[in-house]
C-alpha cells in the first residue's frame, strides 16, 4: 500500500498586512508626508524613507489611492496595536439584541397571562426583544383561534412599551409573535 500526500493542506494562513510599509511601497516617486515631528508636504519617496529611518520609525502608506500617496511616519507595531484596540472597542460597543421568550398554552389562565405580561413589559423596558408563543400539545392544535386571540390580547397589553414586528404566525406546533421595544422620544 502506497502512502499518498495530503493535498488538502493549504499551509498556515497569515494575515495580509492592510498597509504597505517602508520598502514594500513600490512604484512611487513622491509621497505626501504626514506625522509627528515631521515637516508635512510632498517629498521624494527615498527622502521620506530616510527621514523615517533617522527617527527609528516606519513609513506607512495610509492612503494609496491619493495622488501622491499619503504616508505617515509612525511606529508600525504601535499603530497596528491601536487599530486592533479600536476594532475591539467597536465590537464591544455594538448593540447585542437579546430575545426573551415567553411561553403560553392555549388554555392559559388570566392570572398567568397577567403575570407573563408584567415580565414582558419589564423585558421591553430593559431594551430586549420579546418572543411570545403559544405551544400546542397533542390535539390542542384544533384551538388555533384561541391561541391567536391570546397573542393579540398580549399585543394589546404591550402597546405602550413595545410594538409587534409581525402578526402571529403558526410554525409547526407553535404560534408566535415578536415584539420590539418602542423608541422613547426625548
Amino acid at each position: 500500500m502506497a502512502l499518498r500526500p495530503n493535498n488538502n493542506y493549504k499551509g498556515t494562513k497569515r494575515e495580509e498586512e492592510p498597509y504597505r510599509i517602508n520598502n514594500a511601497i513600490r512604484g512611487v516617486q513622491q509621497v505626501r508626508l504626514v506625522g509627528e515631528n515631521v515637516e508635512q508636504g510632498i517629498v521624494e519617496f527615498k527622502q521620506a524613507l530616510e527621514i523615517a529611518s533617522q527617527q527609528g520609525l516606519d513609513l506607512v502608506e495610509i492612503s494609496p489611492k491619493a495622488v501622491p500617496p499619503v504616508c505617515r511616519v509612525i511606529d508600525y507595531a504601535k499603530f497596528k496595536y491601536e487599530q486592533k484596540k479600536k476594532q475591539k472597542e467597536i465590537k464591544a460597543n455594538a448593540a447585542k439584541t437579546v430575545v426573551k421568550e415567553i411561553r403560553f398554552g392555549p388554555n392559559t389562565d388570566e392570572h398567568d397571562f397577567n403575570f407573563k405580561l408584567k415580565h414582558a413589559i419589564s423585558f421591553l423596558k430593559e431594551g430586549a426583544k420579546v418572543k411570545a408563543y403559544v405551544h400546542f400539545v397533542g390535539r390542542a392544535i384544533v384551538f388555533k383561534e384561541r391561541g391567536e386571540m391570546l397573542l393579540l390580547n398580549f399585543a394589546k397589553g404591550l402597546e405602550e412599551v413595545g410594538k409587534p414586528d409581525e402578526m402571529p404566525r403558526l410554525e409547526g406546533k407553535r404560534m408566535s409573535i415578536i415584539f420590539s421595544p418602542k423608541v422613547v422620544k426625548k
